[in-house]
């Protein structure tokens, strides 16, 4: 070797880092997604932000993940929305009215007055008390059975017996005499109201539930009847305010709220598509069939049904050819007489003979 050879190396430079990029998307289902952000980094270590939506925006879709299932509306039946605004406007009346009977009430047990005694008081109130819980045991115990199966029907009663305790309310200052009978019968028809109308709302949200997301939309529903309950309120008190001391104004705006909240209960209950079978449902599909041998949509079943009590419509059943007058579903053993048990057991025998032979 003739002298040291310098050799002069360089190693490669360093690959650059490859950008990394990552979205946020936001929505309800996976066909109304919205790109919220895009989070980008560069090969010098830089991390750059940048939201697609403003703030306005971002507060707005918060505020309603408060009142609205999570998914909607792939996730509810399409029958929640509909039923939902009727509901919430009854519910509006009804709190605007609330105000009014309480008022009454207590105007009624003797605030203000000097001459009413605490203890007075306290006993009337406890005794309204008594009887609407009396009541609501007597009434889970004869009719708690049959709530699930006619939700509708039940629905609609819960909401009139609630307007006739309100009434019962309003015109308890009217009699002093019979005051506290008045009071009673009021907190009676209130606890019919409390029972139906919880048994019933239970089975209208597993309806609405299409992807098992029953405690969604029950949280979702006491949202929506708190907000409709503090505009009622705050209404109300103003109602009241303007009214007090005037007794036909009162009565005038207590019976056409109360007008306004039969029509929007009977419009919510018909909003209604139940897929499931009760005695009068069944009645109507086995008719249809026998007929022209073709089933019903529930959206058809649900139109035809009868949403009143049974006792209010059996004037159109009369005369007809209604299955439903025949066919009992679920009928215990020991509700039937001896003609029952003999025609049972003689179509029994017949279809032995038939099917043996």
């Amino acid at each position: 070797m003739e002298g040291d050879q310098k050799v002069n190396s360089t190693s490669p430079a360093p690959a650059a880092e490859p950008a990394m990029m990552i979205e946020e998307w936001n929505g309800t289902s996976s066909t109304k997604l919205t790109k919220t952000a895009t989070i980008t980094s560069t090969s010098h270590s830089s991390i750059s932000i940048q939201r697609s939506s403003n703030a306005f925006t971002h507060i707005s879709q918060r505020i309603l993940q408060a009142f609205v299932p999570e998914g909607y509306p792939t996730s509810v039946t399409p029958d929640y929305f509909p039923f939902q605004v009727w509901d919430s406007l009854q519910g509006l009346s009804t709190y605007v009215r609330m105000m009014l009977s309480t008022q009454a009430l207590l105007s009624a047990i003797g605030v203000g007055e000097k001459s009413a005694t605490v203890i007075g008081a306290t006993f009337q109130w406890f005794l309204r008390d008594l009887t609407g819980m009396l009541g609501g045991v007597l009434f889970t115990c004869y009719q708690g059975s049959n709530l699930d199966s006619n939700a509708k029907m039940w629905r609609l009663v819960a909401d009139l017996m609630n307007d006739l305790g309100m009434l019962m309310d309003l015109v308890s200052p009217l009699f002093p005499s019979a005051f506290v009978f008045i009071v009673c019968i009021g907190s009676l028809s209130r606890s019919f109201t409390g029972v139906a109308s919880g048994a019933t709302r239970a089975a209208l949200t597993q309806h609405f539930a299409l992807e098992n997301n029953a405690a969604d939309i029950a949280a979702k529903e006491g949202s929506q009847e708190t907000l409709a309950t503090m505009i009622g309120m705050a209404l109300g008190m103003l109602l009241a305010r303007l009214t007090i001391g005037h007794s036909f104004p009162i009565w005038i705006s207590f019976l056409s709220l109360t007008m306004f909240h039969m029509y929007a209960n009977y419009k919510a209950v018909c909003c209604l598509s139940l897929n499931t079978l009760n005695c009068e449902r069944c009645s109507i599909v086995l008719s249809h069939f026998l007929k022209t041998g073709q089933v019903l949509s529930p959206k058809k079943v649900s139109s035809m049904e009868h949403v009143l009590p049974l006792w209010m419509t059996s004037w159109n059943l009369k005369g007809g050819d209604s299955l439903y007058k025949q066919v009992r579903l679920g009928v215990r053993v020991s509700s039937l007489d001896s003609l029952a048990i003999e025609i049972f057991t003689s179509t029994k025998r017949g279809y032995y003979q038939d099917y043996y032979s």
